[in-house]
């Protein structure tokens, strides 16, 4: 397309799940329903449309050793386009990705700054690793350089107990919470296992990363807190492989991680029966591959939610949750063009027939 090209999209465009229109227009990068007068140079696609993908648990900029020089970010970053993700919530990085702003044809990405985890207490290179007196500080520090989230690990294997176990006491997270929330940031946290949970809850805290050790007496308060999970499924699915690796040394944390795999379809079922929000992420960039997160739909899908609502979760209300618009009147044109329709079958999520950013066709 040149610079001064229309695109007219037409078919069945997925403004939501039931508002459903017959056609749209990119117009100097942005969306219409009203077909502009005067333009000679259209270009038509046809077919089945949708906000672009979410991911909004991923790691540009990061791989099983920590940051990443720019040109293997940039390919994490086409790699996670090219499938369809088009919006991303970097869910903790020691890069500084500041410069993917200025590529109109890289995903737009919302930052969490960097990890903060307790010392020797995460992945080597990926975290600052701190005391609970300095969790504050910290916490103020990312909240600054991040796009309005900020990343906790709420929990990881304790050497000594040979298990997963809390990394913060209740104290530190409530001052840590309560000033991420007075700089205008919301907080996450990464949370494998059972005990970190109800803490991290009553303290405030907006969303929990995996979630697999979200039990029955539990989902409650989530619920009644409005606490939302991103299950990252794709990479719950490493678990067994992690717990054969670490069995020798540490058999108990093996056996807990073979039993938060063995209940993570009901855990999400669970959670989302009880109307705790689920959104889609895939954990994508430190030991897993970019551009799953139409993998992750369907596995929200093989959990038990209703194929729409997955979608959705990967769509359009992880769109507004994260405070992006989808496809409004006057939004940025950032959709996705599929020869069927995905609410029937959200397989054919992974191959976008027109993958469009910024309004220009990308894909």
């Amino acid at each position: 397309m040149s610079d001064h090209a229309v695109l007219h999209v037409k078919g069945r465009v997925l403004v939501g799940p039931e508002d459903v229109r017959d056609e749209l227009w990119v117009v100097d990068g942005r969306v219409s329903y009203d077909r502009p007068a005067g333009v000679r140079d259209v270009r038509t696609v046809v077919g089945w449309a949708l906000p672009g993908l979410v991911d909004a648990h991923c790691h540009v900029g990061l791989d099983r050793h920590g940051a990443v020089p720019r040109d293997v970010a940039e390919k994490q970053a086409l790699t996670d386009r090219d499938a369809g993700t088009l919006l991303i919530r970097d869910a903790g990085s020691p890069s500084d990705t500041r410069w993917v702003d200025d590529r109109e044809d890289l995903p737009k990405i919302i930052r969490a700054g960097r990890h903060i985890a307790r010392t020797r207490r995460y992945i080597r290179n990926y975290a600052w690793e701190i005391e609970p007196e300095d969790l504050v500080a910290y916490v103020a520090q990312e909240a600054r350089r991040g796009d309005g989230w900020v990343k906790l690990v709420g929990d990881w294997i304790d050497r000594d107990l040979g298990d997963l176990s809390a990394c913060w006491p209740r104290g530190a997270v409530e001052a840590a919470i309560a000033e991420a929330h007075r700089l205008g940031a919301r907080v996450t946290a990464h949370c494998f296992s059972e005990d970190s949970l109800q803490d991290l809850v009553e303290a405030g805290i907006d969303c929990i990363e995996h979630a697999t050790g979200l039990t029955e007496d539990l989902i409650p308060l989530f619920a009644e807190r409005g606490v939302a999970i991103v299950p990252t499924l794709v990479n719950i699915a490493t678990f067994p492989r992690l717990a054969e690796g670490g069995e020798a040394r540490f058999p108990r944390w093996s056996a807990h991680m073979r039993r938060l795999h063995e209940r993570r379809y009901d855990t999400v079922r669970n959670a989302y029966d009880a109307g705790i929000p689920v959104f889609v992420g895939t954990d994508a960039g430190g030991g897993l591959a970019h551009g799953l997160a139409a993998a992750e739909v369907a596995e929200l899908v093989t959990a038990g939610i209703p194929p729409v609502e997955a979608l959705a979760a990967g769509t359009w209300t992880a769109r507004t949750w994260l405070g992006r618009p989808g496809l409004e009147e006057g939004a940025p044109a950032d959709l996705l063009v599929y020869d069927e329709d995905p609410r029937a079958d959200v397989r054919v999520l992974g191959a976008p027939r027109r993958v469009v950013l910024n309004g220009r066709v990308v894909g």
